[in-house]
C-alpha cells in the first residue's frame, strides 16, 4: 500500500506465489515482478540495487532451501542495498529448557515440529538471533541505525499450524508404527497447547525483532 515505483518479489517456495498475488492490496503494474527463486542462485538479480530492501523471516528459511549459506547471502543481499535494509527475524527458542511452562511447551512444540520434518527428509528452518544478524550486517559494510523486539503470544491458529506440519510430514515416513505414534503425540500435544493457551490468555513466548541498517559510505 505504500507508494512505489516498482517492486520486485522474491520467494523459494511455488505456493507462496498465488498467496502472495492474493494478499496484494492492488494488481501488480507492468513493471512490478513476483519472481521465483533461489538465493543460492548467485545470478539471482546480480546487477540489480533497490532503495528499500525487506527481508521477511529470510534468515531462518535459509537452511530449509539453501542451507549453509546464511553468512554469503546476507553480505549478497548487503550489496543490493542502495537505500535501507529491514530484516525481520525470530529469537532463537533459548535456553533448551525454559523457566514456565508455557516456555517449555513452546519450545517442545519447535522441536518436535523439526523432529518430523527431519524425519520426513525435509530440513526445517533455523532462526538465528538479532545479534548475529547485526554482526553480519557490520562486516557486510551494513550500519544497523534501529533494533526493536516485539513480544510473541501466540494463539490457537500458531498451534494448529506447528501441529499441521508435524502432520503432514508424518504422512511422509517410511515407519508406518513411527507415523501412528507420533499422530498420538500431535494430540497430546494439542491437548496440553489447548489448555494452556486457555489459562494464560495465549502462549506468551519469545520475541520477533526488526533491524534497519543502511551502507557505509566510503
Amino acid at each position: 500500500s505504500l507508494p512505489t515505483e516498482r517492486w520486485t518479489a522474491v520467494t523459494a517456495q511455488p505456493v507462496m506465489i498465488e498467496s502472495t498475488r492474493q494478499a496484494l492490496s492492488r494488481n501488480p503494474r507492468a513493471v512490478d515482478r513476483l519472481i521465483l527463486g533461489n538465493w543460492a542462485d548467485a545470478s539471482l538479480l546480480a546487477d540489480e540495487r533497490f532503495d528499500t530492501v525487506l527481508l521477511d523471516y529470510f534468515v531462518g528459511a535459509v537452511d530449509a532451501f539453501a542451507p549453509y549459506m546464511q553468512e554469503t547471502l546476507l553480505h549478497r543481499m548487503a550489496a543490493r542495498v542502495r537505500g535501507v535494509l529491514y530484516v525481520i527475524g525470530l529469537e532463537p527458542y533459548v535456553p533448551l529448557t525454559a523457566e514456565d511452562e508455557v516456555g517449555q511447551f513452546v519450545g517442545d512444540l519447535g522441536r518436535f515440529r523439526d523432529a518430523c520434518m527431519l524425519l520426513a527428509r525435509n530440513r526445517p528452518y533455523r532462526e538465528y538471533p538479532a545479534e548475529w544478524v547485526a554482526a553480519q550486517l557490520a562486516q557486510a559494510r551494513m550500519r544497523v541505525t534501529h533494533t526493536r523486539f516485539f513480544s510473541i503470544r501466540y494463539r490457537q491458529r500458531f498451534l494448529e499450524s506447528q501441529l499441521e506440519i508435524c502432520e503432514q510430514s508424518a504422512q511422509h515416513f517410511s515407519d508406518s508404527t513411527l507415523a501412528s505414534t507420533i499422530r498420538g503425540k500431535i494430540e497430546r500435544m494439542r491437548d496440553r497447547g489447548e489448555a494452556l493457551i486457555q489459562e494464560h490468555d495465549g502462549l506468551r513466548y519469545g520475541r520477533d525483532y526488526v533491524l534497519r541498517a543502511v551502507p557505509i559510505s566510503d
